[in-house]
């Protein structure tokens, strides 16, 4: 689990011999402002969990969570704070692992589902945290609970995520003679650049903010076009401007903080530990290591810092870190 505090890579790890999958801990709000989760009656095995499944080649674990929650229940979601993984041994002695996230059900997304009992899921069943504690069949998934629960005690259940992501890989300095700004992407980042897409979708990311760079425009622009957005573009966290002393981390940072609404900042590894510190700075976060991890991000990956919508006051939730195998 990540923290203010701490800090944890979540990546799709293929070379051991676990399973990796990932679900999410559904909920909402009913008209009289009570809490509800999501619980799914699988037929095969006559149990009661939590939405999870299998991770599919290409796919990176905020992906899977999103589709397989779609996929059992209907409900299209974005993800909110992760609450936890979860181990555990299947025949013969082979490790499964779960990745968790809180993730509301809006009304309009509950209504639109097409849910119909299956081979594979026998029900649905909106239950209290109290009920969910007494039906699920597993200890694991309890746990899961228990981190979903603090959120609930702390306050910090509706949050909007601030994704800090890094440029894909692009040409070098050696195989490259026009000015630095104007480095495309190779191949390979282009490759990248289309695989963020939806894990980046997972966490509902409808602004994008870029540095002017081609290699950072060209990074989100296969993401702009899926959800029909125009980047908006800004030498104020470029490379150029941050080499030069006259970069204004704080004036983009501080903006996106306060508009409240999930966004991605695309810029450069050396910007990066800048915009996690003013990010820390405009929510009242202390610093830590866990903002040298969260900013020490290979090319084409990207941190979530998680923020209250609700509290303010309560500073970075979580951060986690998700790095595309390409």
């Amino acid at each position: 689990m990540t923290t203010k505090q701490d800090h944890t890579v979540v990546e799709v790890v293929r070379d051991d011999k676990a399973v990796y999958a990932a679900g999410a801990v559904v909920w909402r709000l009913t008209a009289e402002g009570k809490l509800r989760l999501l619980l799914i009656h699988r037929t095969k095995y006559r149990d009661v969990t939590l939405p999870k499944g299998k991770v599919d080649p290409g796919e990176m674990l905020a992906q899977t969570a999103v589709r397989e929650v779609r996929e059992e229940t209907g409900i299209r979601v974005h993800l909110g704070v992760p609450v936890g993984v979860s181990r555990y041994f299947m025949r013969p002695k082979r490790q499964k692992v779960v990745h968790y996230w809180a993730a509301e059900a809006t009304d309009e997304a509950i209504r639109k589902s097409a849910f119909v009992p299956n081979h594979e899921i026998a029900a649905l069943e909106w239950v209290s945290l109290k009920r969910a504690r007494k039906t699920l069949s597993y200890p694991v998934d309890l746990e899961i609970l228990d981190e979903f629960e603090r959120l609930v005690d702390d306050g910090v259940l509706h949050t909007y995520p601030v994704v800090v992501l890094r440029h894909a890989k692009a040409l070098s300095r050696s195989e490259w003679d026009g000015s630095d700004a104007a480095r495309p992407l190779t191949a390979r980042g282009h490759r990248q650049a289309e695989a963020i897409v939806a894990p980046l979708r997972a966490f509902g990311v409808r602004r994008i903010v870029t540095s002017d760079a081609v290699r950072c425009v060209q990074t989100v622009t296969p993401l702009a076009n899926a959800i029909n957005r125009t980047p908006v573009m800004t030498e104020l966290i470029s490379q150029d401007a941050w080499e030069d002393g006259v970069s204004d981390v704080r004036a983009v940072v501080g903006k996106r903080v306060r508009a409240g609404k999930p966004a991605v900042i695309c810029s450069h590894g050396p910007v990066l530990p800048v915009i996690l510190s003013e990010l820390a700075l405009a929510t009242g976060t202390m610093h830590g290591s866990y903002l040298g991890s969260a900013s020490a991000l290979e090319v084409g990956a990207f941190s979530v810092a998680h923020l209250s919508a609700t509290n303010p006051g309560s500073g970075i939730i979580s951060i986690e870190t998700h790095v595309p195998k390409i």
